[in-house]
């Protein structure tokens, strides 16, 4: 669908680069965010079309997937086109960074001895006159300031003529349900519920968009309250009508696992180029999974509106925490977008003792940056050693092994009472 034919040379056309990179011709090619903070990544003139982006962090907050939400406006709309926390929009589940290797979105891993991830987004995103991006830290209530160190690359491309006239932009939408609710009368969180949907009134809704267009691809995720296969929920797509106005929906599907190309039932990750279930946390169903589909062969084309949805359970039985994000294309303009929720609106279900672990992370984390700041600072074994310390904390912390990670930033703490 996107992909350039490399034996083409094509006259009028400028390829290029925005990063973090230090000006100063020094190594510190990153922005430092702060909480609270917005940053614009990119404001370019047009005409023109980012044709990839990348990001990572190094030993960054447990929830920092969810704390950076990324909007983006083209051609000078009054509305973001693009509105969803980073991570989830570069196809990181439930702010758990896992391998995943489709020809939209990349996940990569990095040094083994701290927590960074590469994410890549492959999206083709043109714009007219202008593109604006920008990227919001924001702050979780009671916890300690946080910094981060942000490195990225948006790679471009700027055409000397304008673009063709039936040129769509790129829009992505986040939306969460939590909990999803249950039809009244359905037997609650059972597997083998044989209840009739004969509507899809109470299907949870990933996407309404009006206008023309097409819908391109699908992160969706879903944390397990009730336990047991949760898949036999359909997706139901209403292409130029919607729930309760057309019946059948253009597309009806037969099952969770078959939208995302899978065997009956999958209770282990898989990741391909355009299907996957890249997060399993428990093979009998229970707790946190997440599954992707490109449509980039096959397109949901729609002339007036489509609404995208799903079933929570068969006929809607399962209470069960459900967010998405939608990725589409269409031309302007674009129906509002539904409320992007506050910072505790978007945190996944974690146990308390994961946001206690990860203030004490930016507790060391801070004592490691202020003893390099002194003078002189501590001799370089103690900056390794402390370093390797944290990115183990950082690991635990990531693997739900609190007490471990609470052990490691205390060492760190520790250890530069002594050194100093």
């Amino acid at each position: 669908m996107f992909f350039a034919d490399p034996s083409r040379v094509t006259p009028g056309v400028r390829t290029f680069r925005r990063s973090s990179w230090d000006q100063t011709g020094r190594n510190q090619d990153y922005l430092i965010l702060k909480p609270g903070q917005t940053v614009t990544l990119l404001d370019e003139a047009g005409p023109g079309r980012i044709n990839h982006m990348y990001w990572t962090t190094i030993n960054g907050s447990r929830y920092q997937y969810r704390q950076l939400a990324l909007r983006a406006w083209w051609d000078g709309e009054s509305t973001p086109s693009v509105e969803a926390p980073l991570g989830d929009l570069f196809a990181v589940p439930h702010s758990t960074p896992v391998p995943a290797q489709s020809l939209a979105a990349v996940i990569n891993p990095g040094d083994s001895r701290v927590v960074s991830w590469g994410h890549n987004l492959y999206l083709p995103m043109p714009f007219a006159t202008s593109a604006r991006i920008e990227l919001t830290y924001d702050t979780i209530p009671g916890m300690p300031d946080d910094p981060m160190a942000f490195w990225y690359h948006i790679d471009m491309e700027h055409y000397d003529a304008p673009l063709a006239p039936d040129t769509a932009r790129f829009h992505a939408q986040w939306r969460r349900e939590n909990p999803t609710i249950p039809k009244a009368g359905v037997d609650l969180n059972a597997p083998g519920w044989n209840g009739a949907n004969l509507g899809g009134a109470d299907n949870y809704v990933a996407l309404h968009a009006e206008g023309r267009g097409q819908m391109v691809g699908l992160h969706l995720q879903v944390d397990n309250l009730g336990g047991g296969w949760y898949g036999e929920g359909d997706d139901m797509v209403f292409v130029d009508g919607k729930p309760g106005e057309q019946w059948p929906p253009t597309y009806h599907g037969t099952g969770s696992e078959e939208i995302f190309g899978g065997g009956a039932g999958p209770n282990f990750p898989y990741h391909g180029p355009y299907t996957g279930f890249h997060m399993v946390e428990n093979p009998d169903y229970a707790g946190k999974s997440a599954m992707y589909r490109w449509y980039l062969t096959d397109p949901i084309r729609f002339e007036r509106e489509i609404t995208w949805t799903i079933e929570h359970g068969h006929d809607n039985n399962f209470a069960n925490d459900y967010t998405s994000v939608a990725y589409w294309y269409q031309i302007e303009p674009h129906a509002p977008f539904p409320d992007l929720p506050d910072i505790e609106g978007r945190l996944p279900r974690f146990p308390p003792a994961v946001r206690e672990a990860d203030a004490a992370r930016a507790r060391a984390l801070r004592r490691m940056n202020e003893s390099q700041s002194r003078q002189p600072p501590p001799p370089f074994e103690v900056f390794l050693n402390t370093f390797l310390k944290l990115g183990a904390g950082c690991r635990a912390l990531f693997a739900g092994q609190t007490d471990e990670a609470l052990a490691a930033f205390d060492w760190i703490e520790r250890q530069l009472d002594t050194g100093e």
